[in-house]
């Protein structure tokens, strides 16, 4: 296994994530493999950079020395880890199935290893792109003014404030050419 092509290309973190998952492996006294629950804090401890993870599992998946079983995220009760296992590994009483021989050249073992870590496998649309399925969002206005809500509809401008209102009147004091009145003030 360590000659082979598919070892020889993989990167210090496919590395450092196999290490870790060898290490747990070791915890469980060799048993388990297949079901090792192996976290990020933990691959983040062995010191694999955070970003690094995913690519890192991927490739060490894709190369055949990895198989894993994917969780979920969410809440606690909802919330699955990852669970690992090695293929140089026997599974319970099953021999080791050896993904990794399956890789003959170095050309294939470096292209596998370049698409693994280039391309993520997503399941889901990554965040911010936007996605159009031809329906259309229909509680959305592109081009909605700011402050306008359903039920207030666009802004409207204030009148424009005098210093006297009197008579009613919205125009400026003073400016249909008469002067603004004093206000007398009650209860003297």
């Amino acid at each position: 296994m360590l000659e082979s092509p598919a070892y020889r290309v993989l990167s210090v973190s496919a590395h450092r994530v196999l290490s870790r998952v060898e290490i747990e492996i070791a915890h469980h006294g060799g048993h388990d493999n297949g079901a090792l629950q192996v976290t990020y804090r933990n691959f983040e401890d062995y010191g694999i950079d955070r970003h690094a993870i995913a690519p890192a599992i991927r490739e060490a998946e894709e190369l055949g020395f990895v198989r894993v079983r994917h969780g979920r995220g969410g809440n606690a009760e909802y919330r699955e880890s990852n669970r690992f296992g090695l293929t140089y590994r026997p599974v319970q009483l099953a021999n080791p199935t050896n993904d990794w021989k399956k890789i003959e050249t170095m050309k294939q073992a470096l292209e596998i290893a370049h698409a693994a870590r280039t391309s993520p496998r997503q399941k889901h649309f990554p965040v911010g792109v936007f996605t159009n399925f031809g329906v259309g969002n229909p509680h959305r206005k592109p081009n909605s003014p700011v402050g306008e809500t359903p039920t207030t509809g666009p802004p409207e401008k204030p009148p424009l404030l005098s210093i006297s209102r009197v008579g009613g009147s919205t125009a400026p004091a003073g400016t249909d050419g008469t002067a603004p009145r004093r206000r007398r003030r009650r209860g003297r």
